[in-house]
């Protein structure tokens, strides 16, 4: 790819996402990101408390004098860029010595394109403190980036951080090196890897004009988060819907706020908060969202039929429970203005979630979806999944092998079960 002219810098003041965020070096707002329409969300990813997790990563232990190096795919394009991160769950404030944005060398991997390196400002300074539980902005950095190109996010961490903000499951892999490496071209000295985002929870961008509210959000469990997919090929539902948009001249950014083994009623300390209490966050207040499917359910009733630990507490919830956590949903996303499409839950029979309980809910709360007009409109995972010979599992084409999760031709059924006229 070659290197774009560099743009002069237009510096915007850092915008705080939470009331009261006093940061060094940033000025302090209230107003949420969703109320700037200069700013499209073009990727994101929804904060959790540090944890063990599925796969080993750095979150409890967080970082010691490290330079962290993440690499995500955008589903927008702009002539300007800016990052949001996140200490939500941070015991400290967390310092920020310098940061950087670039595009990708090539699709994956630490390198960035030589010419493409940002150093980013947070209020017109390099390093910048966010406190415990704050969110924020940087300043908008001058960097052309085109529908689905690949970013590469820097941040220094000079200090001991603490256990860190994190996500769990990327699917893609990011990189530290011990060190300053912040304006590295090259990716040798991150010779550590995880699959995991760590601060880091969106990349906005914007053009010349004020951006069109058409942001998709995409809310629920690790079937949105993609669970399944294979990693650091961009092939969860959410980058499939993106690029069925874009191939029918629909375009739109596509957002991605799922995590995996959410919840709608419980909170969990493994897997995030429950859907309504951020809702908001990963959902409403994203810039310029106008549209939210939801996804979700499936965990609250599957948890209850294993012993597995991981999902304890687990109590029986009935379809009732379930209804009503989603009609909560629905309140909050026409409260901010926003279309709201439901989703059924996709077939998991064989899994360790199923049971005849499980079951029976599952059925009551689809036929809820397709015929209570609650939601402004659904799409039918449930049949577009489904395998003929046996309905209650998912299309063996389509497992990723649990039973319960997608692998990538799964999730491209699921995008394509879409009726784009509903989004």
């Amino acid at each position: 790819m070659s290197s774009r002219p560099r743009r002069s810098v237009v510096a915007a003041t850092a915008l705080a996402l939470v009331a009261g965020l006093s940061a060094a070096g940033a000025s302090a707002s209230t107003a949420p990101a969703g109320k700037d329409t200069r700013w499209n969300a073009a990727w994101a990813a929804a904060p959790q408390r540090p944890s063990i997790g599925f796969k080993p990563n750095w979150s409890e232990a967080g970082f010691d004098r490290h330079t962290l190096r993440q690499v995500v795919r955008v589903t927008q394009g702009g002539d300007r860029a800016r990052i949001r991160l996140s200490n939500a769950y941070g015991a400290s404030p967390l310092r920020i010595e310098g940061a950087t944005v670039a595009r990708t060398e090539g699709t994956k991997g630490a390198a960035v394109e030589k010419g493409t390196l940002r150093r980013l400002t947070f209020g017109g300074e390099r390093a910048v403190t966010i406190p415990a539980g704050g969110q924020l902005s940087s300043d908008a950095a001058a960097l052309g980036l085109d529908r689905f190109d690949s970013v590469t996010v820097t941040l220094r961490l000079a200090g001991t951080t603490g256990p860190a903000t994190f996500h769990a499951q990327s699917f893609a892999t990011s990189y530290r090196a011990t060190g300053d490496h912040l304006t590295d071209t090259g990716g040798r000295a991150f010779g550590e890897s995880t699959e995991s985002w760590y601060y880091l929870s969106g990349v906005d961008v914007r053009g010349e004009r004020p951006a069109k509210r058409d942001g998709v959000v995409l809310f629920g469990d690790s079937i949105t988060d993609g669970f399944g997919s294979s990693a650091d090929l961009n092939r969860r539902w959410s980058d499939a819907l993106a690029e069925r948009l874009a191939k029918a001249g629909k375009a739109r950014p596509v957002v991605n706020s799922g995590i995996g083994g959410n919840l709608v009623l419980n909170d969990s300390a493994w897997f995030g908060d429950k859907s309504s209490t951020r809702f908001a966050r990963d959902v409403t207040d994203l810039p310029n969202a106008g549209t939210v499917v939801v996804l979700e359910g499936v965990n609250d009733i599957g948890f209850s039929e294993t012993d597995k630990p991981l999902y304890k507490p687990a109590p029986v919830v009935t379809a009732k429970e379930l209804i009503n956590g989603h009609r909560k949903l629905i309140r909050a996303a026409h409260a901010k203005g926003l279309k709201v499409v439901g989703a059924t839950l996709v077939p998991f029979g064989g899994s360790d979630h199923y049971g005849e309980r499980a079951a029976a809910v599952s059925d009551a709360f689809n036929t809820w979806v397709r015929t209570s007009g609650a939601y402004d409109g659904y799409v039918d995972f449930d049949k577009a999944l489904a395998d003929p010979a046996d309905p209650e599992r998912i299309r063996p084409a389509y497992d990723s092998g649990d039973h319960l999760h997608p692998n990538d031709a799964g999730y491209r059924a699921m995008a394509r079960a879409v009726d784009l006229n509903t989004l």
